[in-house]
């Protein structure tokens, strides 16, 4: 086959690449460009996509003999993960920019480029699995080390997508991978892994929306309507929240209070107590199924953050709506996040949260 290596320039894509050269591919190493201010030099270990991180990306592919090429993506990124990602905080919602990216960048605009231009497949550095049935149809399933396991954030992936995609590190622990790039002789065999939002390399997501967003001065109020504070932007609270309340704990109970809302139209906060965090129904809409739709209500387990447990849970389809109920309730649940649903470890599909609530409290 003719593949695209997306090579990032961590160790991770470049075992990847090695890997797929090893399996008698015709391997193309593609770093994407994401940013359009890219520093000459890494800031921190959070960011990539760096113009250092396209020389790591270059070294890498003249080791294993390919060609490698910069492909810039930044324009899209910028307008389909950090538009999207300011737009949806400015709606009250709390998006993950790391679905937006896998989903529109690195399998739609990479992949239909690669196809385009006569490739028949991407592989990328993501830790989980794509298992072959004996039909021929292929499974997206979890990666065996599950604290790397990144099948949540490829949830977003269709059966034709899955066709076309490679995840070589899904079967080996990182530890594993770091040793295989040190004995292929690979500089970056010990270099440091980039974090989550990767444009928002200092990790301060709320300094980042206040830049963008600007001071919006708006009202903290508990469930009752009641202003027990003020903040600078409501954009800057996400559901299930606890610190930088900035509340006067002088007024309280002694209860921790959390966000319990968000409300975007009014510039509103609603601070409330521990029990009224739980819910144990989601409706999420923009369903994407990792091949056929659930026919009916099916047994699932639902996983509701990149990096959360997995809880027991039925779920049903309703055209692009996806209901799940959860055996029992979970906090912290907010409007914007995915929610991805397992057989076993296989992906059965994933929704973006519409809404979550207490079934109970509306019958």
């Amino acid at each position: 086959m003719r593949v695209v290596a997306a090579m990032s320039g961590g160790v991770d894509s470049a075992v990847a690449a090695a890997r797929m050269v090893d399996a008698g591919h015709e391997v193309v190493g593609v770093h994407l460009a994401l940013s359009q201010n890219a520093a000459t030099l890494r800031e921190s270990a959070r960011g990539c996509c760096t113009i250092e991180d396209a020389g790591d990306a270059r070294r890498v592919a003249d080791v294993l003999g390919i060609p490698f090429y910069v492909w810039d993506l930044a324009a899209r990124f910028r307008e389909e993960v950090v538009e999207d990602f300011l737009a949806e905080y400015a709606a009250g919602r709390t998006p993950n920019p790391c679905v937006r990216c896998n989903e529109r960048i690195k399998f739609a605009a990479l992949l239909d480029k690669a196809v385009a231009l006569g490739f028949d497949a991407v592989a990328t550095g993501h830790y989980a699995q794509v298992v072959e049935r004996s039909d021929g149809r292929r499974e997206l399933h979890r990666a065996v080390d599950p604290q790397k396991d990144q099948s949540y954030v490829l949830g977003v992936l269709d059966e034709d997508q899955l066709s076309r995609s490679f995840f070589p590190l899904g079967d080996t622990t990182k530890p594993q991978v770091r040793q295989e790039a040190e004995a292929r002789g690979f500089y970056v065999a010990s270099k440091p892994d980039s974090h989550d939002i990767c444009f928002i390399p200092d990790g301060d997501a709320r300094g980042f929306l206040s830049r963008a967003l600007g001071e919006q001065p708006g009202d903290l109020v508990d469930t009752e309507g009641t202003v027990v504070g003020s903040h600078s932007g409501a954009y800057g609270f996400t559901v299930g929240q606890r610190r930088g309340l900035g509340l006067d704990r002088g007024g309280l109970d002694g209860e921790p209070r959390f966000v319990v809302g968000v409300e975007a139209r009014t510039n509103t906060v609603v601070i409330g107590t521990r029990d009224l965090l739980g819910v144990d129904a989601i409706v999420g809409g923009h369903a994407r199924w990792c091949g056929p739709a659930p026919d009916g209500v099916a047994e699932v387990g639902a996983q509701l953050r990149a990096h959360g447990e997995e809880h027991a849970a039925t779920a049903w389809a309703d055209g692009d709506t996806v209901h799940v109920r959860l055996a029992e309730r979970a906090r912290g649940v907010a409007p914007g996040q995915s929610v991805v649903l397992y057989s076993g470890t296989r992906v059965v599909g994933s929704a973006t949260i519409q809404e979550a609530f207490t079934a109970s409290s509306t019958t």
